[in-house]
């Protein structure tokens, strides 16, 4: 079993900067998507920046990298550089996000004005 989402993720993603570890437990992606969806926001911004240093890297899909955006911000939805960096994401990975990656930044820069 993983401890940690982080873990989970390198295992049945791979990782482009470490190798991936030895693991003798089937993988199913359904399972890794529950445990994402109801981890705390550390973990998830810590599975994020480990596998993702750079934002536009890694192989994490680009499905669990929104998702995982999606439910840090959800959790931390006043953090304007969070909010940056979500939308940074969604810019690198096609222009069909590009009108959420605006209202992501609009909402950051609202919230740095107050």
């Amino acid at each position: 079993m993983h401890s940690t989402l982080t873990e989970h993720a390198r295992c049945l993603y791979g990782d482009e900067y470490r190798p991936t570890p030895a693991c003798s437990r089937e993988h199913d992606e359904h399972y890794f998507i529950e445990e994402l969806t109801f981890a705390d926001a550390d973990a998830i911004l810590s599975m994020l920046r480990e596998l993702s240093p750079n934002v536009v890297d890694g192989q994490l899909p680009v499905r669990i990298r929104n998702l995982a955006y999606r439910l840090v911000l959800l959790q931390r939805p006043d953090q304007p550089a969070l909010l940056r960096e979500a939308a940074l994401s969604l810019s690198f990975h096609g222009p069909d996000w590009d009108d959420i990656a605006a209202e992501l930044t609009q909402r950051a820069e609202e919230l740095d004005a107050r």
